[in-house]
């Protein structure tokens, strides 16, 4: 029994780590640095970020930004997700924890490489009007676009899945909104209502399309190791649950769940979640890093 807990641990730290069964140099690293970071151990994204409701949020958001077919193209086009899924996992991972725990340095250099990454991500779509259409992945439109879905999918999912945030949904929002400006986003909203506006103000722009199921459907099954599949499809019924009914409909997804179903929803959920975090740790080792470079500048103060 010990040496299979021992393997599903790994197994579980490798999806995350991008099958490495180290904790990646890059997270060492952030206990490296001058100053605390753009947000503060008590802030509402580090209660977001530590929390293990990222894991439906980041599902959730992959659902979202599949329905904007510019935003897709550039994924379909450019990236090797379906070759490495996990390894997209893995940027996508350090990208956050490094703003989100990194010093002011580190979290710019962060937004600096995806932006320089994003340079050579251009084509063509078809839009919902069936026009042809350019698209250029640091477009200010699709950066927004981005950023509006990962900062709502976050939000929503703590809210559903999580406990108690500091200072509400609005707090989170506009502490984020940081992250927006780094990525070049202007004027990133500041409030859970103007989240919301911002993002109903794309909705002429999305459409249902053969390569978003396709990509739904490969988010739906990842290729995971077996041990865990069935804590995964709980999860992807856990994110599926927060969409709005417009967004389901164009994802093809199943409509929401009757009330008898639903109940079992969040409990099943809270024990994925927790059952992931026993295999985690408590503390990550980004949140870890930062705590100590925090201790030694308050040394240092």
């Amino acid at each position: 029994m010990g040496n299979i807990l021992i393997r599903w641990r790994d197994e579980l730290r490798g999806t995350f780590a991008g099958q490495s069964d180290t904790v990646p140099q890059w997270e060492l690293e952030l206990e490296n640095g001058d100053d605390a970071g753009y947000f503060a151990p008590d802030s509402a994204v580090w209660t977001v970020h530590r929390s293990m409701t990222t894991l439906v949020a980041g599902i959730r958001s992959l659902l979202v930004q599949t329905l904007h077919p510019g935003a897709l193209a550039g994924v379909d086009d450019f990236s090797a997700y379906r070759a490495a899924p996990l390894a997209r996992l893995a940027n996508t991972i350090r990208w956050i924890f490094t703003v989100t725990y990194g010093d002011t340095s580190a979290a710019k250099s962060a937004c600096d490489l995806v932006l320089q990454l994003h340079e050579r991500v251009r084509g063509t779509y078809t839009d919902s009007s069936g026009e042809l259409q350019p698209y250029y992945a640091n477009d200010p439109h699709l950066l927004r676009w981005v950023h509006l879905t990962f900062t709502d999918a976050f939000v929503t999912s703590y809210l559903t899945y999580g406990k108690r945030l500091p200072g509400g949904p609005d707090q989170y929002v506009a502490e984020w909104a940081t992250a927006g400006e780094l990525m070049r986003v202007t004027d990133p909203p500041r409030t859970f209502a103007e989240l919301r506006r911002q993002l109903d103000s794309y909705r002429p722009e999305l459409t249902a399309s053969a390569a978003m199921q396709e990509t739904v459907e490969f988010v739906r099954h990842p290729p995971l190791p077996r041990s865990q599949r069935l804590g995964y499809s709980i999860l992807f019924a856990a994110a599926v649950e927060t969409l709005p009914e417009d967004h389901r409909r164009l994802l093809g997804l199943r409509p929401r769940t009757p009330l008898p179903l639903r109940i079992l929803i969040k409990p099943a959920t809270w024990l994925v979640l927790g059952v992931v975090r026993l295999g985690l740790s408590k503390t990550g080792p980004s949140e870890a890093a930062a705590r100590r470079r925090l201790a030694r500048l308050r040394q240092q103060a």
